[in-house]
């Protein structure tokens, strides 16, 4: 599951990390100890393409893609209606592979305690609310709309911290957010022209019926699901100051607390039944979709570690760029893996939407770089968001052991 995945998810919330990143040396490699002999060159090798900028960003669009296109297939099949049981195996997966990383060494996180649990899961639920109603917008809504509909989550978030943090927001950004409105309402104009096509009465029969009640279901989870995602990120925000975690610290608590609630809420709210799996899990294609599963799970490490190697290796300002650019290849991939419509229509607002995010990232690198100017580095109230946020790829150069 992930808490960059949680975060929607996080394509679209990716800007948000970005652009409070600092601006100098973080994330920079730490010296490496000499060694000698005939195996010091893997270790050369290995540093080289883990210090290799272009690497890195292809690393992240493609565990973004992977995690974006793995779920959609597994949400897509035709009677898929396990949500929650979908959701708790990758919290599992996900634990068991942060879990292993941490015994091998390669990262740290604080071990559990009931104290820091009870604090948190308030979180926690937020955190659920936000990615069921993900899946199931994602399940009724192509990977193209999705993405697109997923910038709406910034405009809520930016007047959530103008109202609860005392920030404020820019021309720029503005004109960033009519963009993304904009790239919605034309990407829900072409999805439902689309499924018009066909219908010649002025009463909806038959399949455009079906396929427009489809789109509205998928619209009503996508606005419930931007209205928890800001939601769960607004009040980690809050939370996170009083605990002080880090970025693995939080995707540990997030997905353990979850795992009871959602095993829970599956074996209560969904049919077990064994006609029911078999539904789900036809026998042609049971293992692959279980595997898909799992990969999704998996893929949600792959963005947090993939993430902070990004920022490591490249910079703050780059990386809230490669978050903006990010959304055109993850709604390309909906138009090759999927059967999502090709059209003028959807083809302009996913431009529009990726000029939106081009248009926000470039105003919060220019805020950050004013902000810096007329403060010195230091916390200010000056005209925009504030930049200073726990809960960020930053704080995993604490957990990661370069």
């Amino acid at each position: 599951m992930g808490d960059e995945k949680r975060r929607d998810d996080v394509d679209s919330l990716s800007i948000e990390m970005g652009e409070k990143m600092p601006m100098s040396n973080s994330f920079d490699a730490q010296p490496k100890a000499e060694s000698s002999g005939s195996g010091s060159a893997a270790p050369v090798a290995l540093g080289s393409i883990t210090n290799n900028p272009v690497i890195s960003i292809f690393a992240y669009c493609g565990s973004s893609i992977l995690m974006t296109v793995t779920n959609k297939y597994v949400l897509s099949g035709r009677d898929f209606n396990l949500n929650f049981m979908l959701l708790a195996v990758q919290s599992i997966v996900c634990i068991i592979a942060i879990q292993s990383c941490k015994q091998g060494g390669l990262i740290t996180f604080r071990s559990f305690h009931p104290d820091e649990a009870r604090k948190w899961f308030p979180i926690s639920l937020l955190l659920i609310g936000m990615i069921y109603t993900s899946t199931k917008a994602l399940q009724f809504l192509s990977i193209p709309v999705y993405t697109i509909f997923k910038n709406l989550t910034i405009i809520l978030i930016a007047y959530g911290e103008v109202l609860w943090f005392g920030g404020s927001v820019t021309g720029m950004q503005l004109l960033s957010f009519g963009l993304m409105v904009l790239s919605s309402v034309i990407a829900a104009w072409a999805d439902i022209q689309h499924a018009l096509q066909g219908n010649t009465g002025e009463k909806l029969t038959g399949e455009a019926a079906a396929k427009v009640a489809t789109l509205n279901a998928g619209y009503v989870w996508m606005m419930l699901n931007c209205f928890c995602s800001a939601t769960y990120v607004l009040a980690m925000r809050k939370r996170i100051k009083l605990t002080n975690f880090k970025d693995f610290d939080t995707m540990y608590y997030n997905n353990l607390l979850s795992i009871p609630i959602l095993l829970l809420c599956s074996l209560f709210l969904e049919n077990w039944s064994t006609a029911n799996l078999n539904l789900n899990f036809p026998t042609e294609t049971r293992n692959w979709i279980l595997f898909t599963m799992v990969l999704s799970g998996l893929s949600s490490v792959f963005i947090s570690y993939t993430s902070a190697w990004c920022v490591r290796i490249t910079s703050s300002t780059t990386y809230s760029m490669v978050g903006a650019l990010n959304k055109l290849p993850i709604a390309i991939s909906g138009l090759v893996f999927f059967d999502a419509p090709v059209t003028m229509g959807s083809v302009g607002a996913i431009f529009v939407g990726f000029v939106s995010g081009v248009v926000y990232a470039v105003a919060k690198v220019w805020q950050s770089k004013a902000k810096a100017g007329n403060h010195g580095g230091a916390a200010g109230s000056g005209n925009g968001l504030p930049t200073t946020v726990s809960a960020s790829v930053q704080s995993m150069r604490d957990s990661l052991k370069n």
